[in-house]
């Protein structure tokens, strides 16, 4: 799944990198089964892998967008970038080290089996409603807003 989402920011073409992200998504969908959550793991497959990455690719396809030139980079921002990530990572391997909880088994999960669809539709509807109508306006606003920025002027 990192891997792919590496080739989703250095790809240069935009359908290469769209695609690389449809497998970014079923490798997150893999993770998902590997969890027992197979509906999550269904659901970010049809709606993710597919839906929205046929909106994407739409998209990518209306503005009819091109292959990224090569560009140079600087040499002293690049030595820089690569100090700070490896720094980061240093850091980041020595606090997990130290965490005490990191070394103890997890507990044994509860016998009782719970429906999944009954589970996340209920969660979906009740707490998390006004999130999930918000992202429903976000979607129809970016659509909106793609064609209306393809559209062609007339002469």
């Amino acid at each position: 799944m990192l891997a792919f989402g590496v080739s989703v920011v250095l790809n240069r073409d935009p359908v290469a990198s769209a695609l690389s992200l449809v497998g970014s998504f079923l490798c997150l969908a893999a993770l998902f089964v590997g969890l027992d959550a197979f509906f999550i793991g269904v659901i970010q497959i049809l709606v993710y892998a597919g839906a929205v990455m046929v909106l994407f690719l739409f998209i990518i396809m209306l503005l009819d967008l091109r292959a990224e030139k090569r560009r140079h980079f600087n040499r002293l921002a690049l030595a820089g970038g690569g100090i700070v990530s490896v720094a980061f990572a240093a850091e980041l391997i020595h606090v997990l080290a130290q965490f005490p909880m990191g070394h103890l088994p997890f507990r044994p999960l509860g016998v009782e089996k719970l429906d999944d669809v009954r589970l996340v539709g209920t969660t979906l509807f009740s707490n998390f409603n006004l999130p999930f109508q918000v992202v429903g306006v976000l979607v129809l606003v970016a659509t909106v807003g793609v064609v209306v920025l393809s559209r062609r002027e007339l002469k």
